[in-house]
């Protein structure tokens, strides 16, 4: 049954929800007014900043420029890769593009990552709704220019939205999926309109897109790999770069918004440097000899056991934790639900049985995470004990699309005995794959075709050997086959990008305020086979679809959590992917030459943005 605006309103404030929700102004941009020019939006209406804002509270506006910034990227996007690059080009699929690439390009707004979810102008002076919401006018600073000091124009801007949404990576195209035109009216005015079918929200993702030289791609092919710099715009531009060695971004010393109130703080280092490294060892052991100066650690036996060596006892490196950002998140294995083996959930589910955390985490986690068990962990999004209130009457009306398990309560991640081969578990898992028609046959699991069960462990660095090994024992121990298969950063992508892996493990962190778009590049139907795409595991299922256009629709924040709320439900009972492990925190270590404002943004973590080099800290430790 489909979802209307009207029932969907009488089941959110008839019933009530199952849990507390945060109490957070209204969700919808209708708090933002029409009709007049706006130097922000946000989704909760009241903005933190006013017009005349100086600075970004989460920044020191006195921070000094310069020094080296050596570091390893803890997170990257498009088609990026942390490993290795042999393209500059990061906003199209084809080819490896070094992390940071987007530091080189402006964008219509910017993020304030102290708030939830809000954006402020950049290249943006205004933006003004119109009265049906479906088109937004922005007013263009007219002192933003591109690098090589030509004026950056409206018309450089509809361009970019334009060529995005035609031939741009899929995370940039699927969030324009509604935007039905970008124009410009004159160099310094531009108008978005969407067709009516956007959520209101999804303008705060769309605004913060690159904008692109209209005057530079009609002389080089978008879709082309390519070593050449692009013409940017952004407060960094590339220095010098090796393929698969290392890239260096200089920071733009006449850069046009440099005393805007949007970057002051901002931006301090004079270069940002990124070494590339296939083996996690061997980039930490630059870390130790000070080639790179700032990492964040994700294996907890090297953070436990290996952070003794003579700059960390003397003080030169130092090791700390920061909060984890305040934003729903998940980790784990996406059962690639395309193949025909993996098609029936309880395969999946009984996989999931043979992954012992609690011996993992003992073994080799030295106890420092939790389980993962909902897709919006650390949030008030994530489902638990049976639905009610609210959420159990919008389940109803998709009740004939659901699995029967949805409506007991959520599924858990079993807990074992610690003992690495929990033979509970094991029973467990075998009577799920008779279940999913698997037969022993000999010492192995086969179908009804007589094809034996086959699992390969799609990884790209070895520190998942180890982890995975109490994982694959368990697995053979039923009869499945399994093997791991390490391969190189760039086939790795590849492979990502085509869905040629049977199990791949994953992390995301969702925005504050999760909309349609952004859960349709993960969960929904309609780009699931789309190359490059997030929706790893393949979930085609129209539940979900339902549930993911109900998100658009809600106009608050109560109306957004029992969505969400029934989502993770729903996405829990497919078993399409196996949740691993959390943890609350950044395991951040650096050699002690650099200045911080406290405490740490909630949001967002972009300590290359808002750090900055301190003299005479560098000097102390003998780096200065």
């Amino acid at each position: 049954m489909a979802l209307t605006r009207r029932n969907f309103n009488k089941l959110s404030t008839a019933a009530l929800l199952a849990g507390p929700v945060a109490h957070w102004p209204g969700l919808s941009l209708a708090a933002n007014q029409t009709g007049r020019p706006l130097h922000g939006l946000s989704a909760f209406g009241e903005l933190k900043y006013g017009p005349d804002y100086k600075h970004f509270e989460f920044v020191d506006p006195q921070a000094p420029k310069g020094g080296l910034l050596n570091f390893g990227v803890p997170n990257w996007g498009y088609n990026q890769n942390p490993q290795t690059f042999d393209t500059l080009n990061t906003f199209v699929l084809k080819g490896n593009a070094p992390p940071r690439m987007e530091f080189c390009f402006d964008s219509l707004m910017v993020r304030a990552i102290d708030e939830p979810t809000a954006v402020y102008g950049q290249l943006a002076e205004s933006v003004e709704i119109s009265e049906d919401r479906n088109s937004y006018t922005f007013k263009l600073r007219k002192q933003a220019r591109w690098h090589d000091g030509s004026a950056l124009t409206a018309h450089d801007v509809a361009f970019s939205y334009n060529l995005l949404k035609k031939d741009g990576h899929p995370q940039l195209a699927i969030v324009l999926t509604n935007l039905l035109s970008a124009e410009a009216i004159d160099d310094q005015t531009v108008i978005l309109t969407f067709n009516g079918k956007q959520s209101d929200r999804v303008i705060l993702d769309v605004v913060v897109m690159p904008v692109l030289s209209k005057a530079y791609y009609s002389e080089h092919d978008f879709l082309k790999t390519t070593l050449d710099a692009p013409l940017g715009s952004g407060s960094y531009k590339v220095k010098r770069a090796k393929p698969g060695s290392y890239i260096e971004y200089e920071r733009v010393e006449d850069y046009w918004a440099a005393d805007l109130p949007f970057a002051r703080g901002l931006n301090n280092f004079d270069t940002l440097r990124i070494e590339f490294y296939r083996d996690r060892q061997a980039a930490f052991e630059a870390f130790k000899k000070g080639k790179i100066t700032f990492r964040e650690e994700f294996t907890s036996k090297v953070w436990a056991t290996e952070y003794d060596f003579p700059a960390m006892e003397d003080g030169r490196a130092k090791k700390q934790l920061f909060d984890a950002e305040k934003v729903p998140s998940f980790q784990a294995w996406a059962v690639n639900q395309r193949r025909t083996k993996f098609a029936h959930p309880k395969t999946a589910q009984a996989i999931g049985h043979c992954f012992d955390f609690e011996w993992t985490n003992e073994n080799f986690f030295y106890n420092s995470y939790k389980r993962g068990q909902s897709f919006f962990e650390n949030s008030e999004f994530s489902a638990s004990g049976v639905p009610q209130g609210a959420e159990l009457d919008l389940l109803k009306q998709l009740k004939s699309e659901l699995n029967p398990s949805v409506f007991e309560p959520v599924p858990l991640q079993p807990k074992s005995d610690g003992s690495g081969r929990d033979r509970k578990l094991l029973r467990t898992a075998n009577t799920l794959l008779k279940e999913a028609g698997w037969i022993r046959k000999g010492s192995q699991l086969v179908g009804s075709d007589g094809k034996p069960l086959e699992i390969e462990f799609l990884i790209r660095s070895p520190t998942f050997e180890r982890i995975l090994g109490k994982f694959v024992s368990n697995l053979k121990t039923l009869g499945v086959t399994v093997s791991i298969r390490l391969v190189d950063p760039a086939q790795y992508q590849k492979r990502l990008d085509t869905y040629d892996f049977d199990i791949v493990m994953m992390a995301y962190r969702f925005g504050a305020t999760p909309t349609g778009e952004s859960m349709q590049q993960f969960f929904g139907s309609k780009n699931a086979d789309l190359e490059g795409n997030r929706n790893f595991a393949g979930i085609k299922n129209a539940a979900v679809d339902e549930l993911i256009a109900r998100i658009n629709e809600t106009s608050s924040r109560t109306e957004l959590t029992i969505v969400l709320r029934a989502l993770d439900r729903v996405l829990r009972s497919t078993h399409s992917w196996i949740p691993n492990w959390t943890s609350a925190n950044h395991r951040i270590a650096y050699w002690d030459m650099f200045g911080f404002p406290e405490p740490k943004p909630d949001y967002e973590f972009p300590i290359e943005s808002y750090w900055w080099f301190d003299k005479d800290k560098a000097k102390a430790i003998g780096k200065g």
